[in-house]
């Protein structure tokens, strides 16, 4: 989306430079030495890379949040006097930052042909699926190891905090990186014993050991590095030197730009100070993290931008007697080194300060980001929430600014001014620095030797790469006597800036710390300090408000634990007490559980590789990696904003709607298109006729462009077209638009209380009348469930490259898609041609999720139109700003329900009300409803049901198709009714579930019989295997003697329906030809977007044709090979395809049988291929299947909807910090009936990333939009900045994965008898939604917060909520607090004032 554009101050000059400037940028890439003389000032460095075709190097988000950019700048480091190797987001860093610095690309360390063993390992291992992200991790990998040739499995573990990946779950990728560390020199890391998938030598016989034993240098000490059988071996010698005329680079004041901008790079403090003497109001750039931001997404304007990062004089630091002075350009990397240096250099109690600033900075963002990133940078932008603020103010650090002597007229002196901390912060976004001066130092002070005591503490949605909720650092200094003599709690987080609890610390001087009445005095002038009403900015006033208070009392007791250590006097009780015999109040109070933060073990895992054993033939049921992965981790795999550019192409920058519910008035062109580069606009006047312009079938209720009104922000009013996609982008900013703003619903509540619904309910009965059976039932139980969406968050963006062709009107498009058919049809829509003029083409996608199925047919048919009217190819690939304003997401749902169960704890009948939030048009809402409705039983029998299914009318974007497709929400609603029941019969919901439980043969409520059922013995087998039932026992022992810390288990288990519930859409066709020399080329349906169907469809056709794998190549999806294709979607697409290509291979046995019987079993495909030729046999051969006996009427309640299910288990541990709600996964297992795998590897592969997303569908992604002001009704989660999916240190710290194996398979009847895997674990990861669950209860227990339970209430009174836990998904740590009752968290509760509504609307 384009905001309008803005310039911050006007940047005029009030002099002249006498700094003469050089022009010409001097840098090596890839080895290379490069010099630029004609340097665009406005591009950055991925901008360039990508434009000289080295388009490895990918955008992500174009905010340094996921790390997709990453490459290495090597460089000399004038604060370590040592070469560096920088990971740096390349959408970042400007141009201006990389002279003389030694730039390293994906392409650069290897190829497929010479992969780096970096490149080979994560390819092997399994570490890469749409590989979008996959070069950014090896390229963080790749820095990692230049820096430390022997890194420990700590730093492996946190080497990728600055990376992203929506596919694998992370588990292969770090498994392939430790195998770098020192750790595995002692074994190959795979052991079963240490949780690894298997070392090769486990199981042998005659004591053979690991694989590694026999690489020890004398028989005791283990090699330094370790390489796999087979593997590469990594030999840090054979890596890029640093070249060597870049340590002789002669660093020279540089300046370019345009008569839009201009930049200058000083490398003097004095050449500095000059340049903002004459332009007081230019930009200082070092990292470049907060101005990008400003540029892209809020169209700030820096006419004059000064990169300061190769300022050496900016980069020193200096040790004092009671300080330490650092430069203000020292980079957050080197901070972090400076930190524990100074916390050795000045002992523990001196060095507190530092502690404390390594502590934040660990995690401050990403490592990319540290590594350019400046503490001048954070303070200067002065964010209410920085990380590292706090810690400044709370230690009374001093700012050391510069600035040229005005009183000088010689304008040589240097004016030095000091600013205390405690004056430096005037406002939001506001500092005391002068606008003609540089931050050029900060001096921190030491704490004192005794009696002083320094901590600081953050809170983030995630642990890592995150900005923070709340952020505090807290001093305070004691007496002899025990009182307290200064102190100092600074928050970030609470206030528009960083701020002092002045009442707090005013309270707390002069009181005698040990007591009682100190504490909770200062609790009290907190709540004075941090009195946040209900509507707060930022929301979370309660969350807020309660970490204010726990953080602080957590520091209160860590500063009491340290005075026990000190005086000797005090001894820990059983309890957390202590015993003082000169304080006894201490006793009484002391609460030393709540000092002891959460954290993680380095985590590990383990999967079966004997699943298929039993099973396995030559080339299926075999674990062969990922068949592209070695072009994703070497960034040679295509997408497609990689096509080269094409010789007179235009770029496409949508308009989009800026509100919620909107009357257009008018639309201004004008401006727009007197901008320079910019050709043409598009809008709904440039289709064909006014048919052409609504899409979304079977309804074709959506418009491509806003017609009239607008009924969502981030609806598409037209498209602008230019040279290029800068002038595009400022085009669209220059659209005017007014609007007449009309009413507008958000939330599925409001939708039901206005009776906004589109025509669509759905109903479904089974059994009899349920009113009439609840008569009869001994209990019966009421609740709501809801549970919100979830973002796509695919690595790579809708793209389209459009190329129209000079005849006939055909036209050639390139698309990430799903839907190659679809996007067709709507292409030819568009263009006013028949389909047969339409091509498009799909090499793969970057990870789609159900999210490319419809809504990508949007903008691949805009820019199809505009290349079609302009004659032109067209390229645009959306911002993930755009993306996430105009995809759609998961479907929120609410659900009203009724249980009748009896005594015994039996099912006997189910009301249900469900809604979804459908957002503005019906896309596939009514289709995500009904698999909703039949996925609200999960696994449980129930006699008689009664669902009822509404689609809620919105003005948020339209949601849509996400892997799960409804399925993941009617099944949390079952396992939420099924936890409450539990809650209120008193019984273990793990009893419930197996009383409950279908048996094999028994029917569905949608009346389908339930066949190869192994939910049941599964359950079983994971209940054992896990050693769940003493772990249960350890549980509940660890939470009685935990105050502040709780741990939960769940044991969940899923069936899930494969087929589409669209009967048209399951078929599939393929084409197979077989070539003169042997090779075959294989064509389906189906796209590839990393789940491995590319994969798993050459292995079905090396099979069948029997041949090796790498005869059989699958070029693309293109919809002038397969015709009609169905969307690669529901995850049947293996099923569907693999018969299709099975079916075409079997003809060509058929006609190859005479060969192979002439020739001989042992006879060459080349052989058979060319006498065939030669007899004019036929080789190539049309595939197609139709899935089998499904066919199912709503209005009857009778037929097959599915094919079959797939089914699983997982179980799940985690542990609570109360006092916070920051939570980890222990461990999780998960155990999946998937029949017998093509390919175990794939399907490991999906199970784990699918458990992840999973995760943080319900733990931790939230989306939230902007209820008031100008941005009403915006999304505020739309990138990595405010939305976060679980990163590398989110997955469980066991997370072990195993196939269903020594079972039969009777009624299956898919190509090889598989099921289909990609979604149906997804649900899985509800196992540590519940287990947090699970572990609330043990913490409202503590406080005699109970469920009220048939034996403990009257009869007639058995359905009150008081007591019950009812948690809504994602159980964020803002709600997992917010569920707690303990005392701080009820004095903390924020409630609203008449009329007062939330920061946030929660849809």
């Amino acid at each position: 989306m384009a905001p309008g554009a803005i310039s911050p101050e006007p940047t005029e000059a009030v002099g002249s430079l006498t700094t003469t400037f050089d022009d010409t940028l001097r840098f090596y890439l890839n080895g290379t030495r490069v010099v630029l003389d004609e340097i665009d000032p406005e591009i950055t460095l991925l901008e360039y890379l990508r434009g000289i075709g080295l388009t490895g190097t990918k955008l992500g988000c174009g905010e340094g949040g996921c790390g997709a950019c990453t490459v290495v700048v090597s460089q000399y480091n004038p604060t370590t006097k040592s070469i560096y190797h920088a990971s740096v987001n390349a959408c970042l860093a400007p141009l201006a930052s990389i002279d003389g610095k030694h730039v390293i690309t994906i392409e650069g360390i290897g190829n497929v042909k010479q992969p780096h063993p970096a490149q080979e390992r994560v390819a092997r291992g399994n570490g890469s699926q749409c590989g979008f992200c996959t070069p950014g991790i090896v390229m963080s990998l790749y820095a990692l190891l230049r820096n430390n040739d022997s890194p420990t499995e700590h730093d492996i573990e946190e080497a990728f905090d600055g990376n992203l990946c929506r596919c694998t779950g992370y588990r292969s990728i770090l498994d392939s990186a430790q195998t770098f560390s020192v750790n595995a020199a002692g074994g190959c890391m795979k052991a079963k014993a240490n949780g690894g998938n298997g070392c090769c030598m486990d199981g042998k016989e005659n004591g053979a050991g690991c694989c590694k034993d026999n690489a020890r240098a004398d028989g005791h000490q283990p090699i330094k590095r370790f390489t796999p059988p087979g593997f590469i071996e990594y030999n840090p010698d054979t890596e890029l030197i640093f070249p060597p005329a870049l340590k002789k680079h002669n660093f020279r004041p540089l300046a370019f730009g345009n008569k839009r901008k201009r930049w200058y790079r000083p490398v003097t403090l004095d050449q500095l100070l000059e340049i903002k003497s004459v332009y007081p109001q230019a930009k200082i750039i070092g990292g470049s993290s907060e101005t990008q931001i400003e540029i892209k997404f809020k169209a700030f304007n820096y006419p004059v931008s000064v990169f300061v990062g190769d300022i050496a004089e900016l980069r020193q630091y200096a040790f004092s007697n009671d300080h330490l002075t650092i430069g203000g350009n020292v980079t957050l990397t080197d901070l972090e080194h400076l930190a524990e240096k100074s916390a050795r250099e000045y002992g523990p109690a001196r060095g507190q300060v530092f502690a404390a600033i390594n502590k934040q900075l660990k995690f401050f963002a990403g490592r990319q980001i540290r590594n350019v990133g400046t503490p001048a940078g954070n303070l200067v932008t002065a964010s209410p929430i920085s990380d590292l603020n706090p810690v400044l103010v709370a230690a009374e650090a001093v700012i050391v600014a510069k600035a040229k002597d005005k009183s000088d007229p010689t304008g040589v002196s240097v004016a030095e001014i000091e600013i205390p901390m405690s004056s430096f912060f005037q406002g939001y976004r506001r500092t005391a620095l002068p606008a003609e001066a540089i931050l050029a130092a900060i001096r921190i002070p030491m704490t004192r030797a005794k009696g002083e005591y320094f901590r600081a503490y953050k809170q983030a949605k995630r642990k890592d790469d995150d900005i923070a909720i709340v952020t505090t650092a807290m001093r305070v200094r004691l007496g002899a006597d025990g009182i307290v003599e200064q102190c100092n709690l600074a928050y970030g987080g609470m206030a528009p800036t960083t701020v002092s609890a002045k009442t707090a610390n005013t309270y707390l001087v002069g009181r005698r710390f040990a007591e009682l009445e100190t504490v909770e005095g200062a609790m009290n002038a907190l709540e004075t300090d941090f009195n946040l009403p209900f509507s707060v900015p930022g929301g979370m006033a309660s969350y807020r408000k309660a970490l204010a208070l726990s953080l602080f009392y957590r520091f209160y007791h860590e500063v009491m634990t340290e005075l026990d250590k000190e005086s000797g006097a005090c001894e820990m009780d059983g309890t957390g007490g202590t015993e003082h015999e000169s304080t006894p109040k201490v006793k009484s109070h002391f609460d030393g559980q709540a000092v002891e933060e959460l954290d993680r073990a380095i985590s590990t895992g383990e999967t079966d590789n004997d699943a298929a054993v039993d099973y396995a033939q030559e080339i299926v049921g075999k674990a062969n990696p990922h068949l592209a992965a070695l072009k994703q981790t070497t960034g040679e795999a295509q997408y497609t904003d990689d096509i080269p550019p094409l010789t007179n192409e235009l770029h496409g920058c949508l308009v989009l709607s800026k509100k919620a519910h909107a009357r257009i008035l008018s639309i201004d062109y004008d401006a727009a298109l007197d901008t320079p580069g910019v050709t043409e606009i598009i809008d709904r006047h440039s289709m064909p006729n006014d048919a052409a312009n609504h899409w979304g079938a079977p309804n074709f209720d959506e418009v491509f462009f806003a017609e009239d009104e607008v009924h969502t922000v981030g609806q598409p009013i037209a498209m602008v077209l230019a040279t290029s996609a800068a002038r595009a982008v400022e085009g669209a900013r220059r659209v005017q638009i007014e609007y007449e703003e009309l009413p507008a619903i958000f939330t599925m509540e409001e939708a039901i209380e206005k009776e906004s619904f589109f025509s669509f309910a759905r109903e479904l009965k089974r059994g009899e009348d349920v009113d009439m059976t609840f008569e009869n039932c001994d209990h019966i139980f009421t609740g709501v469930t809801r549970m919100g969406g979830q973002e796509h968050f695919y690595l790579e963006t809708n793209a389209t490259v459009a190329v129209p062709k000079l005849e006939d009107g055909e036209i050639e498009i390139f698309a990430s898609t799903q839907n190659p058919n679809e996007a067709q049809a709507f292409a030819a829509q568009v263009c006013g041609v028949q389909a047969n003029k339409v091509v498009v083409r799909v090499k793969r996608l970057g990870g789609g999720f159900g999210g490319k199925e419809t809504r990508s047919i949007q903008l691949s048919s805009i820019v199809a139109l505009a290349a079609h009217k302009t004659r032109r190819p067209v390229r645009c690939m959306l911002t993930r700003e755009e993306d996430m304003v105009t995809s759609g997401q998961r479907h929120p749902f609410l659900a009203k329900w009724k249980v009748g169960v009896n005594r015994d704890g039996k099912l006997q009948a189910l009301d249900l009300a469900i809604y979804n939030n459908a957002g503005w048009t019906w896309d596939l809402s009514a289709a995500v409803c009904e698999r909703a409705i039949t996925h609200s039983d999960n696994c449980y029998y129930i006699p008689n049901v009664h669902i009822r299914g509404r689609l809620c009318k919105t003005n948020t974007m339209s949601n849509t198709a996400f892997r799960g497709f409804g399925g993941p929400q009617g099944l949390f609603i079952a396992e939420s009714y099924m936890s409450e029941v539990a809650d209120r019969l008193g019984m273990p919901v793990e009893q419930l579930r197996a009383i409950n439980m279908y048996k094999d043969g028994e029917l569905t409520h949608f009346n389908q019989s339930i066949t190869d059922w192994h939910v049941p013995l599964m359950y079983e087998q994971l209940r054992k295997g896990t050693d769940y039932d003493n772990r249960r026992a350890a549980v509940t022992e660890f939470n009685k003697e935990h105050k502040w810390r709780k741990r939960g288990l769940a044991l969940i288990p899923t069936k899930f329906g494969i087929s589409f519930t669209a009967l048209w859409l399951n078929q599939a066709g393929a084409l197979v030809h077989i070539y003169h020399d042997g090779s075959i080329l294989v064509a389906h349906g189906g796209t590839e977007m990393g789940q491995g169907l590319h994969t798993k469809m050459v292995m079905i056709a090396a099979q069948a044709l029997r041949v090796p794998i790498d005869s059989v190549f699958i070029s693309e999806t293109a919809t002038n090979t397969v015709a009609n294709a169905s969307a690669t979607a529901a995850s049947a697409s293996s099923d569907l395809n693999g018969y299709a290509v099975y079916n075409a291979c079997e003809q060509l046995n058929t006609r190859l049988a005479p060969y192979r019987e002439k020739f001989g079993q042992g006879a060459t495909m080349k052989e058979l291929a060319h006498a065939a030729y030669f007899d004019r046999v036929n080789l190539s051969a049309q595939g197609f299947y139709k899935t089998p006996e499904i066919g199912y009427s709503w209005d009857e309640n009778r037929g097959k909807m599915f094919f079959y299910f797939t089914q699983g288990v997982a179980a799940a541990e985690v542990e609570l910090d109360t006092l916070t709600g920051t939570w980890t996964c222990l461990r999780a297992d998960v155990l999946m009936d998937v029949g017998r795998t093509i390919n175990p590897a794939i399907d490991y592969g999906q199970i784990q990333g699918a458990f992840v997303q999973g995760m943080g569908l319900f733990t931790m992604e939230e989306s939230l939009w902007l209820r008031n002001g100008p941005m009403a009704g915006h999304l505020f989660t739309r990138g990595p900045g405010a939305y976060k999916i679980p990163g590398f240190r989110d997955v469980p710290q066991v997370f072990n994965v195993q196939l269903l194996k020594g079972v039969e398979w009777k009624e299956l009847r898919t190509i090889q008898r598989s099921r289909g895997v990609g979604e149906p674990p997804l649900f899985m990861g509800s196992s540590v939604f519940f287990a947090i669950r699970d572990a609330l209860k043990a913490a409202r227990a503590q406080y005699g917060v109970v469920p009220k339970t048939i034996s403990s209430t009257e009869e007639g009174d058995i359905d009150d909520d008081e007591g019950l836990l009812r948690l809504e998904s994602p159980a964020t740590p803002e709600r997992i607090r917010l569920a707690c009752v303990d005392p701080i968290m009820e004095r903390a509760r924020v409630t609203a004032k008449p009329g007062e509504q939330s920061f946030f609307v929660y849809i």
